[in-house]
């Protein structure tokens, strides 16, 4: 891998790290900021397969559908079509609570879950990338 695709999938990484993290300080508050936490999680997913993506070379647009992303993910490897099946759901968390609206807002332990699903997918792409990759 060229060092500037190395510098630039570590970023992605790093970026959805942070996602991850930013979710599990909004789920840790009292109260929890339950739509915060799900619109990081979605974010995390995101970023972790645009690093995947970016890692193989595969050109990708400008979108937040994880359905999509996760279709050029599988076409990668097809081992991971569990994990984008488990990243669809969570889609929608890009915008559904970014704005007002009358959308009802899911319980914690629902973010939590969407929580360990981010995380899951996140590793799980990661753990399948060269080692000079792996922080």
């Amino acid at each position: 891998m060229q060092p500037e695709t190395l510098a630039e999938v570590r970023a992605w990484f790093q970026k959805a790290n942070n996602d991850v993290r930013g979710a599990e300080i909004d789920l840790a508050a009292d109260p929890p900021l339950i739509e915060d936490a799900l619109f990081h999680c979605q974010q995390a997913v995101e970023k972790a397969m645009k690093g995947f993506l970016t890692a193989h070379e595969r050109i990708f647009r400008k979108t937040h559908d994880l359905d999509e992303l996760g279709r050029a993910c599988t076409a990668i490897d097809s081992t991971i079509s569990p994990l984008v099946d488990m990243a669809r759901d969570l889609t929608v968390f890009a915008w559904e609570f970014r704005y007002p609206g009358a959308t009802e807002v899911p319980s914690a332990e629902e973010a939590h879950r969407a929580l360990t699903t981010a995380r899951s997918i996140s590793s799980q792409l990661l753990s399948r990338l060269p080692a000079a990759v792996q922080p």
